[in-house]
């Protein structure tokens, strides 16, 4: 055999293994990638926060990146991320409570809020942390809205 055919068929076996383990763990790619996504989002308002409180000095270009990545966050396509079926009741690892598929319209104009909050955060971040201080608010609010109705508390 060549190693071009030896190479070949391991990544097929490879390919094959992965797909029997994922047909396992149902929704687990889709849990993985949104969870991945709110700790990011959770990551970069954390500098944010810091300055909000005092804990941090403020720094116009540390405010204005995290800003710029909550918004690029905020802004991704989320229809793959929620499949029916991926919630507490049907799966493990997750805190996405069922409620969310009885009104997908709900969420996504909760979700909608949050895109617009993490936009305006980006405008004001940058310009001193009076804006950052004013536009925390509004995101937080944001995001907690919709933690309240749809996700488990830990």
């Amino acid at each position: 055999m060549t190693v071009k055919r030896v190479l070949t068929s391991v990544a097929v076996a490879a390919a094959l293994g992965v797909g029997v383990a994922l047909a396992d763990q149902p929704f687990q790619t889709e849990i993985e990638a949104r969870q991945g996504q709110f700790k990011l989002l959770a990551f970069n308002l954390g500098p944010l926060v810091g300055m909000a409180r005092g804990d941090i000095e403020y720094d116009a270009a540390t405010a204005q990146a995290a800003a710029d990545n909550i918004a690029a966050i905020a802004s991704l396509q989320q229809d793959r991320l929620w499949p029916a079926g991926s919630d507490t009741d049907s799966v493990s690892g997750t805190r996405a409570l069922p409620e969310i598929w009885d009104d997908t319209d709900d969420v996504m104009a909760k979700f909608e809020a949050l895109r617009e909050a993490a936009l305006a955060m980006q405008q004001a971040a940058g310009t001193g942390l009076d804006g950052v201080r004013g536009q925390l608010r509004t995101l937080g609010s944001a995001c907690s809205t919709c933690h309240d109705a749809y996700r488990e508390p830990q």
